[in-house]
């Protein structure tokens, strides 16, 4: 099983005054995959402080394999989850962002919009997501066939990548 955070940035949600819809959605499709156990879930505002030091405390203190983070990705000047994301990581990670978008782009010519990052802190594999149900869902079908097996890298206990799965 791999450990996972959640981390939704909303203003709104973390005041209480909007409902989370995205990172509900992604508790729901992680169940589904059986690997998955959520281990932490919080909405917090889009404050790059509160961002960074949140992903920091999920790595360093709790020692979770992935979090996924949902919101904070766009062109909006509270959108500031890559810039928060970025100041944490080890190492970028960038084809797993690029994945989203080139999927996303499949679907609608907005996902081009999307500044989502991911990399490495630690041992902690960290992916900004887009904020909606719908980005949220894509995002996860473009990087879910992979995301174990990279998760297994990290970790030390993967097998060879050449190896057809």
């Amino acid at each position: 099983m791999f450990r996972v955070g959640i981390l939704v940035m909303s203003d709104k949600g973390s005041q209480g005054e909007r409902e989370d819809l995205s990172g509900k959605e992604i508790i729901e499709i992680l169940k589904q995959q059986n690997i998955y156990t959520i281990e932490k879930y919080e909405i917090i505002p889009d404050e790059q402080d509160i961002i960074s030091d949140r992903l920091k405390k999920f790595s360093d203190e709790v020692g979770l394999d992935v979090i996924l983070t949902s919101g904070g990705t766009g062109f909006s000047m509270r959108d500031v989850t890559p810039e928060a994301t970025l100041a944490v990581l080890d190492k970028n990670a960038p084809g797993i962002a690029e994945a989203i978008r080139y999927y996303g782009l499949s679907k609608t010519p907005k996902a081009m919009l999307s500044r989502g990052v991911a990399g490495i802190r630690k041992s902690t594999l960290i992916i900004n997501l887009p904020g909606s149900i719908k980005g949220v869902k894509e995002s996860l079908e473009a990087i879910l066939p992979a995301l174990g097996h990279g998760i297994e890298i990290l970790k030390g206990s993967a097998t060879e990548c050449g190896e057809s799965n």
